[in-house]
Formats: C-alpha cells, sequence, structure tokens
C-alpha cells in the first residue's frame, strides 16, 4: 500500500471527526424524563357512609405527589413578594381557613372582600370559590398565584424560582418523572395534598359508628338540625356526611346585592346573591362566617335563621321561614349549638401528615 500524503492523512482525521459528531446524539431539550422510580400510588380511603370518590384519573395520588404538594402549599415562593403562601389563607389550626380573619390579606396589604373557605374533604368536592367559577381542584389552585390582591405572582416566575431552587427539580422528578416543573404540575401537587385531608373523626362520627352517645343536647340539636324545625338538612346535608350540597344559595343575608355571588360568573340575574354551601365540618374553628364574614360567631349565624333572613328576588325556596321565622327557644339554640359543635375534629389539626 502506498504510503499517505500528509494532507491526506489530515483529510482522513478531519473525516473521521466529523462521522464522530455526525454519530453524536445531542440532548433533547423536549426529554426531561429523569431516573427515579415509579411513585407510589396513594389509597384515599372513603369514610363511613361519605358518598364515593371523584375521578381523579388525570392526577391520581401518590405519596411522592402529596409531599411536594405539601411543601408547595406552604411555601411563601408561590407570591410574588415571598412572604404569602397558601397556607398564609388556609391555617391548618384554623380549618384551613384564616384563623378569625374577616378578609385574608394578600401581598403589599391588599385586601380582599370574601372570607376565606375552609379547605377540608376536597375529594369530596365538586364547585370552588364562593361564586362556583371553577369546577376544578386544580384550576382553583391556579387563580390566587396571579390574583393581583391575593399572591399577585406570574407562573412563569413561580416555575423559575422552583426550577432554580436545588430540591424541587428532584421532587418533581420523584412525583412526575420529569425535572421540568410548570404550572399544570404545581397545581396536580398541591390537589394531591388538598384532597389528602379527610375529616371523619368527629363525636357525630364516633355516634354513627356507634362508639359513643350524644348527650341530650347535641340529639335535640340534631333533631332542629335535620328537620323543618331548624331547616337546616337541606343544604348542609348530613345524609353524605360532608354537610354540604356542592351547590349554591341565597340564604336573606341580603336584600340587594353589591356581591353578585354565582351571577358574576354565570352572568344569569337569578344567580344574584347565591354562595356555594361551605362545609360545617368543625365549623367552630372556621369563624368568621358567610362569604363575606359579617357573622363573628355561630350564635350570631344561627339567629340569622332563627329571624327568617332578608327577602329577595333570589332568595333560596328552602328559606321557608322568612317574614315567619323558626320560632326557636333559648334552649333550641343552644341546642342547636351543641350540636354543631359535635361535628369538631381536633385529630385534623394534630396530623403530622397535614403540618409543615
Amino acid at each position: 500500500m502506498s504510503q499517505l500524503t500528509s494532507k491526506q492523512v489530515w483529510i482522513s482525521i478531519l473525516g473521521l471527526v466529523i462521522v464522530l459528531v455526525s454519530c453524536h446524539k445531542e440532548p433533547n431539550d423536549g426529554d426531561n424524563t429523569c431516573d427515579s422510580e415509579s411513585p407510589v400510588p396513594f389509597n384515599l380511603e372513603r369514610p363511613k357512609l361519605f358518598p364515593a370518590l371523584e375521578d381523579f384519573s388525570l392526577n391520581p395520588m401518590t405519596q411522592e405527589g402529596i409531599a411536594l404538594g405539601k411543601k408547595l402549599f406552604y411555601d411563601k415562593r408561590l407570591s410574588s413578594d415571598n412572604t404569602i403562601s397558601c397556607a398564609s389563607c388556609h391555617k391548618p389550626e384554623y380549618n384551613f381557613s384564616d384563623g378569625g380573619q374577616q378578609f385574608s390579606k394578600g401581598v403589599g396589604g391588599s385586601v380582599g372582600t370574601r372570607n376565606s373557605m375552609a379547605l377540608l374533604n376536597m375529594a369530596w368536592n365538586t364547585t370552588f370559590f364562593w361564586d362556583g367559577r371553577e369546577s376544578g381542584l386544580e384550576a382553583q389552585i391556579h387563580d390566587p398565584v396571579v390574583n393581583p390582591i391575593e399572591m399577585n405572582e406570574k407562573w412563569p416566575q413561580v416555575v423559575s424560582k422552583l426550577q432554580n431552587s436545588s430540591e424541587y427539580p428532584d421532587l418533581f422528578c420523584k412525583a412526575f418523572g420529569t425535572n421540568k416543573i410548570d404550572s399544570v404540575l404545581v397545581t396536580k401537587a398541591i390537589a394531591q395534598f388538598l384532597r389528602s385531608i379527610t375529616s371523619s373523626n368527629s363525636r357525630f362520627d364516633k355516634w354513627i359508628r356507634q362508639e359513643i352517645s350524644l348527650t341530650e343536647s347535641e340529639t335535640h340539636g340534631f333533631e332542629i338540625f335535620n328537620t323543618e324545625k331548624g331547616d337546616c338538612f337541606h343544604c348542609h346535608v348530613p345524609n353524605n356526611m360532608l354537610f354540604m350540597d356542592n351547590l349554591f344559595h341565597n340564604n336573606g343575608l341580603d336584600a340587594t346585592f353589591t356581591d353578585k355571588g354565582l351571577s358574576g360568573f354565570t352572568g344569569n340575574a337569578y344567580d344574584e346573591g347565591k354562595f356555594k354551601t361551605p362545609t360545617l365540618r368543625n365549623i367552630v374553628f372556621s369563624a368568621p362566617y358567610m362569604h363575606d364574614g359579617r357573622f363573628a360567631t355561630l350564635e350570631e349565624v344561627i339567629e340569622h335563621y332563627n329571624q327568617g333572613g332578608v327577602p329577595s328576588a333570589t332568595i333560596d325556596p328552602m328559606m321557608k321561614h322568612v317574614g315567619t321565622g323558626l320560632n326557636l327557644t333559648e334552649q333550641d339554640k343552644l341546642d342547636l349549638l351543641n350540636f354543631l359543635k359535635c361535628l369538631t375534629d381536633s385529630s385534623v389539626f394534630e396530623n403530622p401528615e397535614y403540618l409543615e
């Protein structure tokens, strides 16, 4: 074989380099899979007499997803100035509501116009916000981040903060099989955590399970609650164990409405003054009451219904005692209050799985 010239040698070397480069696969910016075990499914148990669970197949609950969601729930980096987290307005020790605040304070001290709803047994909720403007929990979680009087942040900024942290990419990898963070996965993780928060161990639950007996006052209070005498059961349904109906009612608070409620979302004038029924579970920790927090105590709430409410064009037909009132005696009102207190389940606030 004849010897190669130096020029031919260099051409051969250059050709080899080109071949090697062409065979090398560049990283795919769209491929963000990571090396992680499959997340462990979380079996959310349905307590006795609770309704069937909703379909969470688009966001299946896992141990890793719940752990990530819990961390995000308490993380103030979701707000524009890193001072407000989800838990700032939904404190666990107050039934995941705002601890006696009529209106929550957002970034820069901005103040809202509605009372923060309790976050409890959310796995059985099908409508969200006082005005029902979202039908999914993930969408409900998305909104406060960008709301100017709440967290006042932009989602790309949230994602950037989380992506550049030392811990979150790995946590998203474990929960979702990708280390690329986006708003969809953030809301999915928080939704998994919120759905894991359940309450089913109040005195009422124990009575249903035949573990205890209610007191005479509690028993009478339940009779008032669950009959036309108190007329509470239509909206705060005890039969489904949720003590709410996922529906919207005008419960006779006003004759005219500065806050349109459901109508602000539907555009239907018939929906003016209608707001979502809140759960009564752990209600003693959820003060103040109503969508605008106008009542400081449960005694005030009971008296509102005892008086029959304020008539208006859209008042709910189930408010049958407008103008006449319920005519409850002082003992009736005390017994009804004692029954509401027996819906207390303090174990929720002691569960380390829910706490920061």
